[in-house]
């Protein structure tokens, strides 16, 4: 399996089929080089861009808030455009997620309807699009899919739950075929004659282990329950025990990837949070101070091998809204540790993406809500995001950096091979950072002067990031700025 992991493309959101955010196979950037990375190109999207670049063959490729999906050449040229509308004749048609390449198709999911495009990856052309993967109202793709061994799988998400039409939106995981674009299994996260709806799949890359057979997920929070439901959660006070089973929502799920059967979910609901971690004697620091509804998980897991007790053990790693950090064995769901990176918010909380490379875990801290945010080892105490290391056989915290703008960190981490974690902030001016994965030390910074929600994808000795978050109501109300670049920073000489 890591043979196939470590190659030099960046392939989705997540870079590799664990979905790890790691360069394996990047040695240009190290902790020697990193601080004289410089701007060797600035492409015009004319649009905002919020998604991790891709690489294929050191080409990148990009989709914009404007409906454009780009291919381009490691010098800056443009390749290709694709305008998404034009091409499907659907106003407007929109990809904010990664796209994922492979040696025939770039793939995008659409921001509504919930279809996927395969663009032929040498033209731009169309060569398929999906059926509807959901039918109810403000159904939407936001996550980067996963494309392997002539399948590709991919979550719908929604945004039925802000609309007048909600709530009858159900999430779910779908396999389709690579050649054609049509469904050979769907998955619902919810029974479907029920009155449950929710729970989207909607952050990051699903992760696959090919020895296993299996694809893992995360999942969003219910929308609406039954009656019943809620007059249990008022009688008992206890939201998550009176849901079934069988709604894997706030849950880390396993996915057989023959036939879609759940193997295992797991959920991580506030609820539980709080009674298994925060109630205790000593709460760890950053715990959330009370029971808080929105336990979204905005990433899917990472697959993790640690050493535990003299042998290694196979398992996955997912951050989570709330700030905490959930290890679960890979074959049977088991709980392994879980720690407290940070304070949890509507807005994460740990978001988008972690990275791994097996030995230690990295996660951002978006901070949306403000929270009071304690950083170890140097105990200061800030109310912006900021950047955390932990062990990956523990999660034993080992350090954590503020974001020194005082700004949310919305933007998934980077890992190097080189020891370099790459991080963006949600200032204004756009700043991003490269920082000592074994200190936390920043050790380089730039400016692309708009927000950056992304984060980085590296490849062939450069770093791409895009710019800018207010395209949407959301990037506007978090305080987005307009931006309409893609950016290369690389290690001179060219």
């Amino acid at each position: 399996m890591w043979c196939l992991l470590q190659t030099k493309n960046w392939i989705s959101h997540g870079g590799d089929l664990g979905n790890r955010r790691y360069a394996a196979s990047e040695h240009k950037i190290n902790l020697e080089t990193a601080p004289s990375l410089a701007l060797r190109w600035r492409y015009v999207t004319q649009g905002d861009v919020s998604a991790t670049p891709a690489i294929h063959d050191c080409a990148v490729y990009v989709p914009s808030w404007n409906g454009i999906v780009a291919a381009v050449a490691m010098d800056g040229a443009t390749l290709w455009q694709t305008n998404l509308s034009q091409v499907t004749s659907l106003h407007p048609a929109v990809s904010r997620a990664t796209p994922v390449v492979t040696k025939r198709c770039v793939l995008v999911g659409l921001r509504g309807p919930a279809r996927v495009l395969c663009l032929d990856r040498m033209t731009g052309d169309l060569l398929w699009m999906s059926p509807d993967l959901e039918l109810a109202p403000h159904s939407m793709i936001t996550m980067s899919g996963t494309a392997y061994d002539g399948a590709y799988y991919v979550g719908v998400s929604s945004m039925q739950q802000h609309a007048k039409s909600c709530c009858t939106f159900q999430g779910s995981f779908h396999k389709l075929d690579l050649q054609t674009g049509q469904t050979v299994w769907s998955t619902y996260m919810v029974p479907r004659d029920s009155q449950y709806t929710g729970v989207p799949v909607w952050g990051s890359s699903p992760a696959l282990d090919e020895r296993r057979g299996l694809v893992y997920i995360a999942t969003g929070s219910v929308f609406s329950v039954p009656s019943e439901v809620r007059q249990c959660q008022q009688a008992t006070g206890n939201s998550s025990s009176c849901i079934v089973p069988s709604v894997c929502y706030n849950s880390v799920v396993a996915v057989d990837t023959r036939d879609g059967t759940i193997r295992w979910c797991s959920r991580m609901t506030m609820s539980e949070i709080w009674e298994n971690a925060c109630r205790s004697i000593r709460p760890p620091p950053n715990c959330p101070p009370r029971p808080d509804p929105d336990a979204d998980f905005g990433e899917s897991p990472m697959l993790v091998t640690i050493q535990q007790q003299g042998a290694l053990r196979d398992v996955v790693v997912t951050g989570q809204k709330t700030g905490f950090v959930w290890a679960h064995d890979r074959e049977t769901g088991e709980l392994v540790w879980h720690a407290v990176a940070g304070p949890g918010g509507s807005g994460g909380g740990a978001n988008w993406g972690s990275a791994t490379d097996n030995s230690r875990v990295f996660t951002n801290i978006a901070n949306s809500d403000r929270q009071s945010f304690l950083h170890e080892p140097s105990q200061l105490v800030t109310t912006g995001g900021g950047w955390v290391a932990m062990a990956a056989t523990t999660g034993r915290l080992l350090w954590s950096t503020p974001n020194p703008t005082g700004q949310p960190a919305y933007g998934p981490v980077t890992y190097t091979h080189g020891g370099v974690l790459l991080c963006t902030s949600f200032d204004s001016n756009g700043h991003v950072y490269a920082i000592n994965s074994y200190s936390g030390e920043i050790i380089w910074n730039a400016t692309t002067g708009s927000t950056v929600y992304g984060g980085f994808s590296v490849g062939c000795g450069c770093a791409f990031v895009g710019a800018g978050y207010a395209s949407t109501p959301t990037g506007l109300a978090l305080g987005g700025t307009p931006g309409d670049s893609l950016f290369a920073f690389c290690i001179p000489p060219y």
